[in-house]
């Protein structure tokens, strides 16, 4: 099974998870280099009443899931999984050990694109890299987020 396969199988699974979906979660790209997520703007998504801006929570959460997806990435690299179920049994481990999220500014806008990028995996460990941006090329929030592999 080749590596591009093997993602869209990664990429559906993180398609079908209830929360994903009611957040609108869109993958727009998915590789071995980097992933790119979008959702658009929805009033379920606000945190503050007044302001109109989302919920934190979203936000980390958004980017915690372009995260999460980054270090399938480093498990395929770790494991050199070939086919679905070894990669599901490997996947069933992985999980969220921190994630510091640094909010930069109101999240506003009409889209958002999370993007994720690995800053180093190793045998256990992957540390990726997040951004959120609005539809303008506004920066909103970055992460830093270690998962465990």
């Amino acid at each position: 099974m080749s590596q591009q396969q093997i993602l869209a199988f990664v990429a559906q699974t993180f398609s079908k998870m209830p929360f994903n979906q009611m957040l609108g979660l869109e993958i727009d790209h998915y590789d071995l280099d980097s992933v790119q997520v979008s959702f658009k703007w929805k009033d379920e998504l606000i945190g503050n009443p007044i302001q109109k801006i989302l919920h934190g929570g979203v936000t980390s959460s958004v980017l915690d899931v372009v995260g999460g997806m980054m270090a399938v990435v480093g498990l395929l690299k770790r494991c050199e999984a070939n086919n679905i179920a070894q990669l599901s049994k490997e996947m069933a481990t992985l999980g969220t050990i921190d994630l510091r999220t640094d909010f930069l500014r109101p999240g506003r806008g009409e889209r958002f694109v999370a993007t994720a990028n690995i800053v180093r995996s190793g045998k256990t460990l992957c540390v990726c890299h997040m951004e959120l941006h609005n539809e303008q090329q506004v920066q909103i929030a970055q992460a830093t987020g270690t998962y465990m592999l």
